[in-house]
């Protein structure tokens, strides 16, 4: 399996995406959890930067995330951690802002063993049909895969100063 992000519609309400990660599992868990990490890559298109990241990691605990463009745009989205398995599992509601998407959706990211490697699953479900097609025309498939793409960046840097 490569390290190219698939990403299929789920039923009437729901995507999943998949995607390896040349990192071993807790790697992986502390990019998806720890702000300082999430900050180097979770940017958004270029021009963005995630500017606030707060994360309460617990059960119950909330998050929150505030982009801001070079134009002085901001963008933010918050939730609640529903479930917390290190380094295996992460499952949370999501809701923007303005509520652009249609209501609040779930996500659970599910972290597994690929050889040295991690594959990283994430299935979200949306509120409506409506909200979940939206989210897939929004050209989300195309920010993921940046963000990505910038996330192997992060934890080829963070291995390589482990091996330090």
């Amino acid at each position: 399996m490569s390290n190219r992000l698939e990403l299929v519609a789920n039923g009437d309400r729901g995507i999943i995406m998949t995607r390896i990660f040349d990192a071993p599992p807790h790697l992986v868990f502390d990019a998806l959890t720890v702000p300082a990490l999430l900050k180097r890559w979770l940017k958004g298109p270029d021009g963005w930067s995630l500017e606030t990241c707060d994360i309460d990691l617990r059960v119950g605990g909330a998050y929150r995330y505030i982009w801001k463009n070079d134009d002085g745009t901001e963008m933010g989205m918050g939730g609640t951690y529903r479930e917390i398995v290190r380094p295996e599992r992460i499952s949370q509601t999501e809701m923007f802002d303005g509520n652009w998407t249609g209501g609040e959706a779930i996500s659970t990211a599910t972290l597994e063993p690929f050889g040295d490697r991690t594959r990283l699953t994430t299935t979200v479900a949306y509120a409506s049909p409506e909200s979940r097609d939206g989210a897939i025309q929004s050209n989300m498939e195309a920010g993921i895969t940046a963000s990505y793409a910038r996330l192997d960046t992060v934890l080829d840097d963070e291995q390589k100063e482990q091996a330090q």
